[in-house]
């Protein structure tokens, strides 16, 4: 079993906090992370809403089902039994201890009404990726901390390039532990393919009732054709042929399940950040490339699609990332006015500033990084370095804070 990065954020949590929710999409291994010997053990109890004499039970006494426990507990896919929260609220309140409850879940109970209130202040809430691919290759990653530290830029390149061949083999995989481990690329779309069937037939149908059953698998393809642009939902409307309000109900779907990311833009001012237009984009290249039908062939030939699914390979090593670093940056992008762009804003909880452009190519020039230079400008004090990262093997220094990055460092150690 490979070491996962959580672990040690969850081990902290569980120390000081009454509740703790691990959640991700279905297939991450959250069931494996907290069954593991560290969480486990002969103490802590271990029930499943998969099984389901566990699951009848929960819902037909949700207070005596709570009372009944032996606690320290792990309940796993509690989002089955939404009503066991303010249960487990009132079981914290009468008596508080630190990680008396472990929870998975596979939808996003902090989108779900009412939910993300029942336990403000008693429950911390960890994310559980697809594998890193610093975790499939027994490394841990430090790169977003090399970023926001100020004392050298001498780390950045620090790896080994990755050949291009190997990249595009890494993209396609993803890094869903159940799809990597099978032989081929024909066995790992029949994965994804189930994959995909399985969630819109279970936790899709738990989350509400849906009665066009093709409509989901639809928008999960129209969105993938898109990923890395503006979420426009006037334009999907019009595609999918669906009324507009119906067509954002089924997009919070993919998004509850985590099958889908959305990337909100960055600004000064923090209520534009809330009303812009985000970016979209899905939880993992692997199920990118399976959607769109894009092989090692395809990206190789096909530079559109290669930046395309490269943009959301980088973005989503990034964002696993910020799950372990010392510095767990918020994650958005850049437009101005006048159309310059960065793909990926990191902001750190100090208000620090460092910018990432993503590209396909093996070369720079200074074009790259007129996006980079404009952030700066508008970011002032509070920036620290801006960096393209590309597909070549070599640092390239454009300024003291601007340099061109092998992509292979995003997976490096420190």
């Amino acid at each position: 079993m490979l070491d996962r990065h959580l672990a040690g954020p969850l081990r902290d949590a569980l120390s000081d906090t009454p509740a703790v929710l691990v959640s991700g999409a279905r297939q991450t291994g959250k069931s494996t992370l907290v069954q593991s010997a560290q969480f486990g053990g002969k103490e802590r109890q271990y029930l499943s809403f998969d099984d389901p004499s566990v699951l009848a039970a929960a819902r037909s006494d949700p207070n005596g089902f709570i009372s009944g426990l032996r606690t320290p507990v792990t309940l796993d896919e509690i989002q089955h039994v939404p009503e066991l929260f303010p249960v487990i609220k009132a079981a914290i309140d009468r008596r508080r201890q630190a990680g008396r409850f472990l929870l998975t879940g596979s939808a996003n109970v902090m989108l779900l009404p009412k939910l993300s209130e029942s336990l403000t202040g008693r429950m911390e809430v960890l994310t559980l990726w697809p594998f890193s691919q610093g975790e499939i290759h027994g490394v841990k990653e430090a790169f977003i901390d090399t970023l926001f530290s100020t004392k050298t830029t001498s780390g950045l390149g620090s790896a080994r390039a990755t050949p291009r061949e190997e990249l595009l083999k890494r993209m396609t995989a993803g890094g869903y532990p159940t799809a990597l481990a099978r032989p081929s690329l024909t066995r790992r779309d029949a994965w994804f393919q189930a994959y995909i069937t399985t969630i819109l037939q279970r936790d899709i149908r738990d989350l509400a009732n849906i009665a066009d059953t093709t409509a989901i698998p639809r928008l999960l393809s129209v969105v993938a054709a898109r990923a890395g642009g503006l979420l426009n939902f006037t334009e999907l409307s019009r595609t999918m042929a669906l009324p507009l309000t119906t067509l954002k109900r089924y997009f919070a779907l993919l998004e509850n399940t985590f099958l889908v990311q959305l990337l909100r833009p960055w600004a000064r001012n923090l209520g534009k950040r809330s009303i812009q237009t985000p970016k979209v984009y899905l939880n993992d290249s692997g199920l990118l490339a399976y959607v769109l039908g894009a092989d090692t062939d395809r990206l190789r030939s096909e530079s559109g699609l290669m930046g395309a699914v490269l943009e959301n390979f980088a973005l989503m090593e990034l964002r696993k990332q910020c799950a372990w670093s010392k510095s767990r940056p918020e994650l958005y992008f850049w437009r101005s006015a006048s159309g310059q762009e960065v793909d990926v804003v990191l902001e750190d909880r100090a208000g620090r500033v460092v910018g990432i452009e993503i590209k396909s190519a093996a070369t720079l020039d200074g074009r790259d990084v007129r996006g980079l230079e404009a952030l700066a400008d508008v970011v002032g004090k509070s920036w620290v370095r801006g960096i393209v990262l590309y597909t070549g093997a070599t640092v390239i220094p454009f300024a003291p804070n601007l340099h061109g990055v092998p992509l292979s460092r995003l997976w490096s150690a420190e």
